[in-house]
């Protein structure tokens, strides 16, 4: 590698919202992530909605979603 061009590579700690943090390298020195393997829907199998911007909500009410669910 050539040198002086390439940005400095440190040991990072990635940090889950769900509370999971694991130690990475990276260019940044500090993670913050929504979502990870420890809480993501195809790793665990679980049925969850992964949503941050209330789309799913929005869709929900737009459908009118409560009451197809009932009838």
């Amino acid at each position: 590698m050539k040198k002086d061009i390439h940005p400095p590579y440190f040991e990072t700690e990635v940090t889950c919202s769900c509370g999971n943090s694991f130690q990475t390298r990276s260019t940044v020195e500090k993670l913050q992530i929504d979502i990870c393997s420890a809480c993501h829907p195809f790793y665990t199998g679980t049925m969850k909605y992964v949503d941050s911007a209330g789309r799913v909500e929005k869709f929900q009410k737009k459908y009118n979603w409560a009451e197809r669910k009932k009838g």
